[in-house]
């Protein structure tokens, strides 16, 4: 009886060290559980689209011709000139696909910046929360990295350059966004779009699931949420 009795606290008390609350933690440690976990979403998602097919092969992030110029594609394709709409498109995921590394060190630059004020309210908030919160902070860091990147890439096809001159006047007319009257202003626009998408579905999966993340202190802290 004293064995099953002293057997029932120890699992009693593992318990309780395992149903930590968030107050629990210090704000030290909430604060470095979320960077590990945050710098492992951004990783991944950069990993999974900066490679061929990254984008292509992915029909959530899938890059294609906007608006008007998709319904003109459509009707490109009825014509039998599919083939060069395929070219266009293709054109565009690559250069994406390209591009997304040099998101990375902006990425974990803007993750070790967070403040612990930045921290609690993030842990504190929905899913994808802390990718909103990069999406703010350096969103246009990486815009300004994708662009030129995106362009060379874009430039090397000459349907790009067709693009550029229907979408400008399309855009004159208010028909197309202005960000997407030029290909390389449209396909990082997506870029980025699909960039933060992949980096909330990885932030999400680790809220629902712990033991998906990659250090013990962000076990610890998503655990605790």
């Amino acid at each position: 009886m004293l064995r099953l009795t002293t057997l029932a606290v120890g699992l009693l008390l593992s318990a309780n060290v395992f149903a930590l609350s968030l107050s629990d933690l210090s704000q030290q440690d909430a604060s470095g559980g979320l960077k590990d976990a945050l710098i492992q979403s951004a990783q991944v998602a950069v990993k999974q689209l900066g490679t061929p097919g990254g984008f292509s092969n992915n029909p959530d992030v899938r890059i294609e011709l906007p608006g008007k110029l998709g319904k003109a594609a459509k009707t490109m394709k009825m014509m039998g000139m599919g083939a060069q709409v395929e070219q266009l498109e293709a054109s565009m995921n690559s250069a994406a696909e390209a591009a997304v590394p040099q998101a990375q060190a902006l990425l974990v630059d803007a993750v070790k910046k967070m403040t612990v004020a930045d921290a609690k309210a993030i842990l504190s908030g929905g899913n994808d929360s802390a990718t909103q919160y990069l999406n703010k902070s350096s969103r246009e860091q990486i815009r300004a990295k994708f662009l030129p990147i995106v362009k060379q890439a874009t430039d090397k096809v000459g349907l790009a350059q067709k693009y550029n001159a229907f979408a400008s006047q399309a855009a004159s007319f208010g028909v197309v966004d202005a960000k997407n009257a030029t290909a390389e202003g449209y396909v990082t626009e997506q870029a980025l779009n699909g960039l933060f998408e992949m980096i909330a579905k990885q932030e999400s999966s680790i809220r629902e699931n712990p033991a998906a993340a990659a250090t013990s202190l962000a076990k610890k802290v998503f655990g605790a949420l």
